[in-house]
């Protein structure tokens, strides 16, 4: 799945990425010491420090994921290393990240994928597939969906009318207008009806049964019984649920630890959650207790030991112990990612250090 960068929110620069869709949305942090800038209509990127390290050249360009980036040549898309060499030249008409050693690729109207020297490991033939997990990438045959191995083999036949990714050594799939659970070989694992289900996350998957939301375990147990309004996964151990118009956090018991009345809240992310009383947001620990209180009319989750919060029509960051350490000043920021983050304030954009320093800075165009 590639994921779309929104590189300068709300205004007139490009969204980074290829265009490909799909069901969920993963948040992860950039694992080069490379960022993206635009100067121009080119881009290229800098280090830590600043520095631009690949001239601007670029019609467009992604994050680097396992060592390469994705770059935009004309309408073409290919990969570069670190040192702005290109290793796989642009002739893709799209492009995904590295998974499993292989990058699903488009070219025309189909579907295939690559390794990581460019060579076609399994021709384009296909006119939806996914990436690859747990060795396993789903792809659509005719009006069915199935699993192909690493090496283009048909492992799992086209017999699904929906499918999701292997995530835990199980797989959802769609039989007939019910989801159900598969194995790597394609076996039924759990086959109670639901109306709806979700991956499995820390061991539970979260159903919809009769318009109430429950948790199973892998053998397909009811653990926790259909109960919520809504139901998120769980993460750090707790679950976020709806119980009539509050929410609140249940363990892996079904018992709710967190009794709170929350407008709103969200998951917990390093061991503190976002919630929302009477319009400000702020945090909570793993007891229920407010550690940071609500102040801010907008907030984010930490990273690298801080988090962006708005007050006013203003961006600036917290620490855990909700200290302003930068204050707020940017019309949009960003979250910290290898000691930098992303800031805009009126025709400029930059990348700022944690003491709020800018590191680049250039113009809008």
């Amino acid at each position: 799945m590639m994921k779309k960068i929104l590189f300068l929110l709300a205004l007139s620069i490009l969204i980074i990425g290829a265009k490909n869709s799909c069901s969920k949305q993963e948040k992860k942090q950039n694992p080069s010491s490379l960022f993206i800038i635009k100067v121009g209509d080119k881009w290229g990127y800098i280090n830590n420090e600043g520095k631009i390290m690949i001239n601007p050249q670029f019609d467009e360009a992604d994050e680097f994921n396992d060592g390469l980036a994705l770059v935009r040549v004309g309408d073409k898309w290919g990969y570069i290393n670190n040192e702005g060499e290109m290793i796989i030249n642009p002739q893709f008409d799209e492009a995904g990240y590295f998974k499993d050693g292989l990058a699903r690729i488009k070219v025309g109207r189909k579907y295939g994928y690559i390794n990581k020297e460019g060579e076609m490991i399994i021709n384009p033939q296909f006119y939806r597939a996914g990436d690859f997990h747990d060795g396993l990438a789903s792809v659509l045959v005719g009006r069915k969906w199935g699993y192909i191995n690493n090496k283009g083999k048909m492992i799992i036949n086209p017999q699904f009318y929906g499918v999701e990714d292997f995530n835990e050594g199980l797989a959802l799939v769609k039989v007939g207008r019910k989801w159900k659970f598969i194995n790597k070989e394609g076996k039924i694992v759990i086959n109670t009806q639901f109306d709806m289900a979700d991956d499995f996350n820390e061991g539970l998957a979260r159903v919809l049964v009769g318009g109430k939301w429950g948790y199973i375990n892998k053998e397909g147990k009811m653990i926790i019984n259909p109960q919520f309004n809504w139901a998120e996964n769980f993460n750090e151990g707790l679950a976020l649920v709806k119980v009539g118009r509050k929410e609140k956090f249940i363990n892996k018991e079904g018992k709710i630890v967190i009794n709170s009345h929350f407008d709103m809240a969200i998951d917990f992310n390093d061991g503190l959650a976002l919630v929302l009383v009477r319009g400000k947001y702020g945090y909570i620990n793993k007891e229920g207790e407010m550690i940071i209180n609500p102040q801010f009319d907008s907030a984010r989750y930490f990273y690298e030991g801080l988090a962006r919060v708005k007050v006013g029509h203003k961006w600036g960051y917290i620490n855990k112990k909700g200290e302003m350490i930068i204050n707020p000043q940017f019309d949009e920021a960003e979250d910290f990612n290898n000691g930098l983050a992303l800031v805009v304030v009126g025709g400029k954009y930059g990348y700022i250090n944690k003491e709020g320093k800018y590191v680049y800075e250039n113009d809008i165009k």
